[in-house]
């Protein structure tokens, strides 16, 4: 297996995974949060999402999908490009409130199509290109396509974790 269809597979279980976690959840069970201050459905998958978009904008060298529609008004904030929810604060988190289930999937799906078009473009030679100097070593588009993917795979996973409490609560 080469690392576009490597790669295309690991990111294409996202969707299956983010469904779990958000399927058939209200805007206040998206929001519902197991203890004050902890990170709710809603914002774990908005925020891996608002990661990938980031990160693959800028591998792109384009805008984010968050900047290029409505996503920021179905989320309840601005459509600030940097606000990512990396470092938010247990005030910032609460602030985060899709509007729906399918507000967050199809946030991410637009984003998903996105990273699909870049992975299909992998070669190894690309996978060694360095796209950032500010870290050392320099980090290349390998191992910021595996940062992503490391973020969201941990970030849904706390969803489902949440998505379980819940259930619990009921």
């Amino acid at each position: 297996m080469d690392e576009s269809a490597l790669l295309i597979d690991a990111f294409g279980r996202l969707p299956d995974l983010i469904d779990g976690a958000i399927d058939g959840l209200t805007p206040e069970e998206l929001h519902w949060t197991p203890s004050p201050g902890a990170n709710s459905i809603g914002w774990l998958v908005w925020h891996l999402t608002r990661i990938q978009d980031d990160h693959i904008a800028d591998l792109l060298d384009d805008e984010q999908v968050w900047t290029s529609g409505d996503w920021a008004a179905r989320f309840g904030l601005a459509d600030a490009p940097d606000n990512t929810g990396y470092g938010h604060t247990p005030a910032e988190v609460a602030s985060v409130r899709p509007e729906s289930a399918e507000a967050l999937r199809g946030y991410y799906d637009a984003v998903a199509q996105r990273t699909r078009k870049l992975l299909n473009d992998v070669t190894p030679r690309r996978m060694e290109r360095v796209v950032d100097e500010a870290w050392d070593p320099p980090v290349t588009l390998g191992v910021r396509l595996v940062s992503v993917l490391a973020d969201d795979l941990q970030h849904v996973g706390q969803a489902a974790y949440v998505r379980g409490l819940l259930r619990t609560r009921r």
